[in-house]
């Protein structure tokens, strides 16, 4: 009787909370890892966050105390924060916010502050061009394995379709034309309308950056099916070595494509990932379609970024001398925490599809599973949830068609509770596997890993953990 009350929004089961991604986490708060209180319980490496640089914003705040509390020189401006509702944005914020963007991206492209609407976060972002671009009942393809968090972002509210792009290990998880062009098969053959392809930039899971090729390759297969693509580059400032990426803004100014679609690609970003504030909900769309702007703006207003955040972050964000030491400083550490994960589960027998940005690694756990299926990823999945007490994410979860990947994450812990991580699995596999399996199983997949790495090595900056 009290369901008949509510809405079919509200009683359907499509938000995705069944998914191994939520499940896990629900475990974890069950029996939260913590040094004193509870050393036996799960580590969260399910968690796609950054705490390897909070210092660095605590020491800018302890240096510039008027913009956490809201003055500007001797003069309080609470008043006006408190007042001010433009669902605009403040002026000051989005040319901070455009400029930083233009920073993390070596400053080879420029972002209009004016084509900026700024949203509670990236969930936010997505969600609202999802709205702009679709009916409910189209559909989005997107390049797997992506993001769990996606079939709640773009399709519960929305009711927009998700098809997937299948990407294969064989190439390091590269997007193509064939790929491209089944899943825009697959769709027609179930009467949806393709609307627009959707791709993580570094990707998240992969902790990869999409090359220049696979960009090209992208605003030609948008250009010709005359459809949408987003770009979703909240991962931007964290990729190791700026060289290494390129955004699809760089690619569609040097290219050749019809002016048109300029009007058909849009950026997500957010400060989340970079700056470690996800607690902030700080979204961003950059477009430069006049009527995307317009209703994204419009839209905005049921999730806006608060006047005080705009107003602290606008004041951190211009101090050029402090954000161009900060990109440096958080690529170094996360490069270094990254490598330290690496290392620590090659000497345990296991390795990770090269990678180079992201707050996680995409992990090659295929030899340990008892049988190549999803439900074999799962078990396997399962023991280290609740025998080695750690949360990571299944491929599946990513919608993954190789069973045996997995999303483990390393910036939202302590380099100890990183290391302790790591010797925990260790030890699960020693006692669960033999030394002579566990080097035979590496053994013979190694030659095939290497195989499908080629085409990310082959396309490096000569950096050692390139791609």
């Amino acid at each position: 009787m009290k369901q008949q009350l509510l809405s079919r929004k509200a009683t359907c089961n499509s938000h995705g909370q069944d998914s191994s991604y939520f499940l896990g986490w629900q475990e974890y708060e069950k029996n939260p890892y913590n040094e004193v209180s509870n050393p036996a319980g799960i580590i969260q490496m399910g968690l796609a966050e950054n705490q390897l640089s909070f210092d660095i914003l605590e020491s800018w705040l302890a240096a510039n105390p008027d913009a956490a509390t809201f003055k500007n020189g001797d003069q309080s401006v609470f008043r006006e924060l408190a007042l001010f509702q433009d669902y605009h944005g403040m002026p000051a914020f989005k040319n901070a916010i455009a400029k930083f963007m233009s920073k993390i991206r070596g400053n080879k492209v420029s972002f209009d502050p004016t084509k900026i609407v700024l949203t509670a976060g990236a969930t936010s972002a997505n969600e609202t061009l999802m709205f702009c671009l679709a009916e409910a009942g189209d559909a989005f393809l997107l390049p797997t394995p992506y993001y769990p968090g996606f079939d709640r972002d773009l399709k519960w509210r929305t009711g927009v379709e998700i098809v997937p792009i299948h990407c294969s290990s064989s190439n390091g998880f590269q997007i193509t034309e064939t790929a491209l062009e089944d899943a825009y098969k697959r769709a027609q053959k179930r009467h949806l309308r393709v609307k627009g392809v959707l791709i993580t930039n570094p990707s998240n899971p992969l902790g990869t950056t999409t090359s220049r090729p696979e960009l090209e390759l992208l605003l030609r297969f948008v250009s010709a099916k005359n459809i949408h693509l987003i770009s979703d580059e909240i991962y931007s400032g964290t990729v190791f070595h700026p060289s290494d990426f390129v955004s699809v803004v760089e690619v569609l100014n040097a290219s050749q494509h019809p002016e048109k679609i300029r009007d058909q690609v849009h950026v997500v970003y957010s400060l989340s990932k970079d700056l470690g504030l996800p607690g902030f909900r700080v979204g961003a769309v950059y477009s430069e379609n006049e009527l995307v702007i317009s209703a994204a703006t419009k839209m905005s207003s049921f999730g806006l970024v608060s006047s005080q955040t705009q107003y602290l972050l606008a004041n951190m964000l211009g101090d050029e001398k402090f954000t161009a030491e900060y990109v440096v400083e958080n690529r170094r550490r996360l490069r270094s925490r990254h490598d330290r994960l690496v290392s620590g589960l090659e000497a345990a027998g296991i390795r990770c599809l090269r990678s180079n940005a992201g707050l996680f690694c995409w992990v090659d756990m295929r030899h340990l599973l008892s049988s190549k299926t999803v439900a074999g990823e799962i078990e396997l999945w399962k023991k280290i949830l609740f025998e080695v007490g750690l949360n990571i994410s299944a491929g599946s979860s990513c919608h993954c068609t190789e069973p045996g990947w997995f999303r483990v994450c390393f910036a939202n812990m302590s380099e100890d509770t990183l290391d302790l991580a790591v010797q925990r699995l260790k030890s699960f596999l020693e006692s669960n596997y033999s030394e002579s399996n566990l080097r035979r199983s590496s053994g013979s997949s190694r030659k095939l890993r290497l195989t499908k790495w080629v085409l990310r090595l082959s396309s490096s900056a000569g950096h050692e953990t390139d791609r």
